[in-house]
Formats: structure tokens, sequence, C-alpha cells
């Protein structure tokens, strides 16, 4: 999804455009899709892309949604974030590049990663009730 600047800056509200964009970060815990525990999809809020299913969220304590798992192989690009005097992975959408948050080694022993994700940067699907 190749959008300029200034169409991003329409589609987005300026906190999604201040985090998808310009790599910022939200406070923690004030996100609103911390504790979503319902059934679903995560999606990336720019472009729609299926990022996280329900079933990897874990509470990881640090205040913001956190996967042990992406959705499907490919969903996110990991890229090496050497910013702010410390070396992270970061992890952007696959599908429109934009930042979601970082990937950590220090998740639940079922991958043992901790992809913590700005709540700005998904939006939530639940489960059809209709199954």
């Amino acid at each position: 999804m190749n959008l300029s600047e200034d169409e991003w800056k329409k589609k987005l509200t300026s906190e999604q455009y201040r985090i998808l964009r310009q790599k910022g970060t939200e406070a923690p815990f004030t996100g609103a899709l911390l504790n979503e525990k319902r059934g679903g999809m995560f999606q990336c809020v720019a472009c729609g892309a299926d990022l996280f299913k329900s079933n990897h969220k874990f509470d990881s304590g640090t205040g913001w949604p956190s996967f042990y798992d992406v959705a499907q192989y490919g969903a996110v690009e990991l890229i090496d974030d050497d910013s702010h005097g410390m070396h992270r992975i970061e992890v952007t959408c696959s599908s429109c590049g934009g930042h979601l948050g970082h990937v950590f080694d220090d998740g639940p022993e079922q991958t043992g990663k901790r992809y913590c994700i700005n709540s700005a940067c998904l939006a939530f699907q639940p489960e059809s009730s209709d199954k």
C-alpha cells in the first residue's frame, strides 16, 4: 500500500500517524486493545492486513498488547533498530510498512517471542458469532 505522507495523514488519526509513520509509541497501559480478550483477529489499522490471532495474545505486564506469534508467516517484517542507544528488533506491517512495535526474546515458551505492539496500530475483528 503506497500512499503519500499527505494521504496517510488524512487516513489515520494524529496518534496513529505518529506511531505508524513516524515510529512513535503510545504510553503504556493506555491502549484501547490492551485488555481485549475476545476471540478474533488483530489487524493493521492502516491497511487491514491480518497480523495477530487473539489466541496468541498474552498478558506480559508491560502495558502494551503482546503476542507470542504472528497470524501467518510473512504478516510482519522484522528490522534491526539501533535507535535510542540500544539494539531492538522493530516490527512493521508487511503490507503497508507501518511501524507496529518491537519483538523481544522474553515471551512464553510456545515461541519465546514477545511481539510488543502499540494498540493504536491495531484494529480488532471479533470472531463471527454465527459459526
